[in-house]
């Protein structure tokens, strides 16, 4: 038993499971938007959380598939499950297989339309994992990836597009490619070595921080036009100054030649801006 338990972890690292928490709130947040003009039950909101646990579980596992062999050569990404043999390649791709399904599955059971997009939405999330062979554009298709959470999860409540998700799906697709620029700093000696491309590789350390800047600004301006599409209040704009505050601060511990707090920009801040987002939006819709 104690093994099995130890195996689930081990594919818990593997995924960064404890990372759903960044796209995860954007989607719960869609859900609460969606409230607005749609009955949200609670069977609906468990669905869309198993989708976005297959989802993104299947997504990180493909990555993890396809980048073995970098991962191998970097030092930062060498001890991961896959370079280290803890996992191997079968069992990951029956993990991907399994988080696939899963997706399916709960895309079923919210609606048709969910289901028939289900395997675009696969789709997309994997091509990402190849993109950094050929363009530095990478970073916004990992941002488009985490960018469908909301539209995703707005689906599942409402069985239709609006322009509300697909504002929030923007807004994630700039942050989310805001912050992987910043992220992308720290490999930027192996993508030169093996080959592969990233924006601050191809403009510059300096020039990637800025355009990271003004797409994190894209973001901010986005969540602010949703309080002229629908009916928030003053709880929601303190929520976006929060999360303003947090954009700026993590650009102002991230400087060029100055990485070493990067991971708390990344990992803390991040995380505690989806999740502040949503709790100031629930906050002002239960009100």
């Amino acid at each position: 038993m104690r093994n099995f338990f130890g195996r689930i972890v081990t594919f818990g690292r593997m995924v960064r499971f404890s990372h759903t928490l960044f796209a995860l709130p954007f989607a719960l947040t869609s859900v609460v938007l969606a409230s607005f003009t749609h009955p949200v039950t609670a069977m609906k909101i468990i669905w869309i959380i198993v989708a976005m646990v297959g989802a993104r579980s299947a997504a990180m596992g493909f990555n993890r598939i396809v980048d073995r062999e970098f991962d191998a050569k970097n030092p930062r990404t060498k001890n991961r499950e896959l370079p280290a043999e803890k996992i191997s390649v079968g069992e990951a791709a029956l993990f991907v297989i399994g988080a696939s399904l899963l997706l399916v599955l709960a895309a079923h059971e919210l609606n048709p339309l969910c289901f028939y997009l289900s395997p675009i939405a696969l789709g997309v999330v994997f091509f990402y994992s190849f993109t950094k062979r050929f363009t530095w554009l990478s970073h916004l298709f990992l941002g488009l990836g985490m960018g469908l959470a909301p539209v995703g999860a707005w689906l599942g409540i409402a069985g239709e597009f609006a322009l509300v998700p697909v504002i929030l799906g923007l807004t994630v697709v700039a942050w989310g490619a805001g912050f992987d620029i910043i992220y992308s700093l720290q490999d930027l000696d192996h993508d030169d070595e093996a080959g592969l491309f990233s924006m601050p590789k191809a403009l510059g350390v300096r020039n990637a921080l800025v355009v990271s800047s003004a797409l994190h600004v894209v973001a901010f301006m986005l969540l602010v036009s949703l309080k002229f599409m629908l009916p928030l209040t003053s709880i929601y704009l303190l929520g976006l100054a929060i999360v303003g505050i947090m954009l700026i601060h993590q650009h102002r511990i991230v400087r060029p030649g100055d990485l070493t707090r990067l991971n708390f920009a990344f990992f803390n801040m991040n995380a505690y801006l989806s999740v502040g987002l949503f709790l100031f939006t629930l906050i002002d819709v239960l009100k």
